[in-house]
């Protein structure tokens, strides 16, 4: 029997999943928070709204690129089939357990939920282990400890009524994650397009100070994770905003602004940089301690996702790695977007207008996309 085009290739299903949870969960939050809506589910519109997000929107686009990316490390077939549809199942599976959980047992909530990471982690570690790739298992470590996040958020719900440090920790690994990729697919698609244009003054290669931004960015977030209101937090959340700063400046990423699909990649990592900063100002109480994470989720991320997303399904599609006015928009959308939500806190009264502005900007971004690429990413 003949595998279905869009089972093909992870990234197929998991990015429209991914967009549409996200701009869905994005939409219905604003009514949750003023009341007008009321869900099924045994999470606060708080933690609903951030596990769909984080565990749910997130983890989609997440697994259709490290599915994707894992067929070119280890030189072997991508995973798809009835493997993939498997897992496509288990991950809708989870976000229906989530959003009806009021009247379900909360352990086999957890338990369904749970199922999308340890199944995603075990088909990557089985590649990679299949094809002697011990390079990339420090990424099935990360979906290891995302997995144990996402219990953790449920062992929280569960007792305290509301998670407080799971999320923080989840984030936490998926900027890491983030981190990690982004180092090494940003400099080398630079360098890539920099090259075809006989430009020789090329982006540096992963070197020692690389490494050690990284290991000092892990530190910075497991220390916010852990204590974010604590003064002591800001020391190394900005060394490691400086640190990745740093990084960035070593990519050449200004001698990109003629292509917006690749420097949308650089201004990505500017707001993860930006973001560690932030969050120090945080800690020591300069700024909003529950808008500046949103520098992280809405704009680094909410960037670089997109960007991710646009390049590998044009890339797939073979269609040229341009930007178009139509991708331009989505990643327009997703800055305003990401701008209005960290101008709240100081627009308190003009609140329910701004977060408005800022839901329908951000989520706007996400909906043109799966309207855009939908078909190119699900028929041949």
């Amino acid at each position: 029997m003949r595998t279905p085009f869009w089972l093909s290739s992870g990234f197929r299903p998991f990015f429209p999943l991914g967009a549409l949870c996200i701009a869905v969960s994005i939409l219905i939050w604003v009514p949750l928070y003023l009341g007008l809506v009321v869900l099924p589910t045994a999470f606060s519109p708080r933690d609903w709204h951030i596990h769909m997000l984080l565990f749910g929107g997130i983890g989609a686009i997440i697994a259709g690129f490290l599915l994707t990316a894992v067929a070119n490390w280890t030189s072997r077939p991508s995973i798809g089939g009835w493997r993939l549809a498997a897992l496509v199942v288990v991950w809708a599976a989870g976000r229906a357990a989530i959003s009806v959980s009021a009247g379900l047992n909360p352990w086999m909530v957890a338990a369904i939920d749970l199922a999308f990471y340890a199944l995603l982690a075990a088909l990557i570690l089985a590649e990679l282990l299949a094809a002697k790739n011990n390079r990339n298992i420090k990424i099935v470590a990360i979906l290891i400890l995302l997995l144990l996040a996402d219990a953790a958020f449920h062992v929280e719900i569960a007792y305290h009524g509301s998670a407080q440090v799971a999320w923080r920790a989840g984030l936490g690994l998926v900027i890491l994650l983030n981190l990690i990729i982004g180092g090494r697919i940003i400099p080398t698609f630079t360098r890539n397009w920099l090259t075809a244009r006989w430009d020789t003054r090329l982006p540096a290669l992963f070197n020692r100070l690389d490494a050690a931004v990284l290991v000092l960015s892990a530190v910075a977030l497991i220390a916010w994770a852990a204590a974010p209101d604590a003064s002591l937090t800001a020391v190394p959340l900005a060394l490691a905003g400086g640190g990745n700063f740093l990084r960035m400046a070593r990519w050449r990423g200004l001698a990109t602004w003629s292509e917006p699909l690749l420097l949308v990649l650089h201004l990505a990592w500017g707001a993860f940089a930006a973001g560690f900063w932030m969050t120090a100002a945080a800690s020591l109480g300069w700024v909003d301690l529950a808008a500046s994470p949103h520098l992280w989720t809405a704009g680094a991320i909410g960037l670089m996702t997109i960007a991710v997303m646009i390049r590998a399904t044009k890339g797939h599609s073979g269609l040229p790695l341009k930007a178009d006015w139509g991708d331009i928009a989505i990643c327009t959308l997703i800055t305003i977007g990401t701008l209005a939500r960290l101008l709240m806190p100081i627009l308190p009264e003009r609140i329910a207008t701004v977060m408005g502005f800022a839901t329908l900007s951000w989520a706007g971004g996400y909906i043109i996309y799966f309207f855009k690429y939908n078909r190119l990413l699900l028929r041949k």
